[in-house]
């Protein structure tokens, strides 16, 4: 018994060591991480470049090329962005303060001042809304500083993610384990190209919504939410919160009920009733696991932590559930919608 208990207080303090390290690490872990993250994502396009008779050294330049190309011109524009932001900071604060002033004088004048304590609005401090925003922008532009590094480890990535099936064929024959990695390869990989596509088409919905509103900085918020909604129901909460607090200094109340109800349309229709269509039952979590997983990874590894918890909690879930032992871990992971109908007996 004594032996056990040892064993345990070992591996807790094993673990505590590791996430110790890892936070500490987080400057480096942070871009490998995201470079893992970008070349799973980039693999079904080199295999439909492999499917066409391109060569794996041409089909990945020209994948690179492209992410190049694209991640070139949105680093640009966030860096602009951030900067113009700044610059426009003090203007949002002094309307937000003057809306506050306003909403407050009209709760006065309808005689609403007991029903609502009109102390906690007076003292609500602009400067720390609008900073929480700016927040949110400026780890943006970072994680776009790291980019040149980023790509460069990709590269890399995608040419040893050609070798390693055979690797694995060569290290372990025809052995079950070289069946179960290929099959969880291969779920991650449709896993990740399902959710980069609707992530995709929901940037670019948000960014044709705003636009169309007239919402200062619409691209910005589109890749913002493009990238939290690799975050299922949190992520479009929190993409749309800073969006609607600058529309409300920036346009007013109409146009922040209009932003409101495009997030809503978007995420219902595609993340309600598109995604989970093509994407099929046993790929969804459980929304305290989501919380969870947001809050441990975002405070060791920070906004990139929040933004890679969840893609790599399913990761987990789909090794677990190939293996008969660990099945029972990946079914408490999961989401209500995707457990079977069981029959209670009385």
């Amino acid at each position: 018994m004594a032996t056990q208990n040892n064993h345990l207080l070992i591996s807790i303090a094993a673990i505590c060591l590791i996430i110790a390290s890892m936070k500490a690490a987080a400057p480096i872990l942070n871009p490998l991480f995201l470079s893992i993250f970008i070349a799973i994502i980039c693999i079904p396009s080199l295999t439909w470049l492999n499917k066409k008779g391109f060569s794996s050294t041409l089909a990945v330049t020209l994948v690179m090329c492209a992410l190049f190309i694209g991640i070139g011109i949105l680093g640009v524009y966030v860096a602009s962005s951030v900067d113009e932001f700044s610059k426009q900071l003090p203007s949002y604060q002094h309307n937000l303060k003057q809306q506050t002033a306003t909403m407050v004088q009209w709760l006065e004048a309808h005689g609403m001042q007991e029903a609502v304590k009109l102390d906690t609005i007076k003292e609500f401090d602009a400067s720390k809304a609008m900073k929480f925003v700016g927040g949110l922008i400026t780890s943006l532009g970072t994680v776009f500083a790291d980019m040149f590094l980023i790509q460069l480890t990709v590269i890399f990535l995608l040419f040893e993610g050609y070798v390693l099936p055979r690797k694995i064929q060569l290290a372990f024959g025809s052995s079950s384990f070289n069946h179960h990695s290929l099959e969880i390869i291969n779920s991650i990989n449709q896993y990740l190209a399902i959710k980069a596509v609707t992530s995709l088409v929901t940037g670019l919905l948000i960014t044709l919504w705003l636009s169309i509103l007239d919402v200062d900085f619409p691209v910005l918020w589109g890749v913002i939410a493009f990238m939290l909604n690799f975050v299922p129901t949190i992520g479009s909460i929190i993409a749309a919160i800073p969006t609607m607090l600058l529309t409300l200094v920036q346009l007013g109340v109409d146009s922040t009920l209009f932003v409101a109800l495009g997030y809503l349309l978007v995420n219902m229709i595609v993340g309600n009733i598109w995604e989970p269509r093509i994407m099929g039952r046993g790929l969804g979590l459980s929304t305290l696991v989501v919380f969870l997983s947001l809050t441990f990874w975002g405070w060791v590894f920070g906004s990139v932590g929040m933004l890679l918890s969840v893609p790599f909690t399913m990761i987990a879930k789909i090794i677990l559930e190939q293996n008969p032992d660990t099945h029972w871990i990946a079914i408490f992971l999961g989401s209500e919608d995707d457990l079977p109908d069981v029959e209670t007996k009385n």
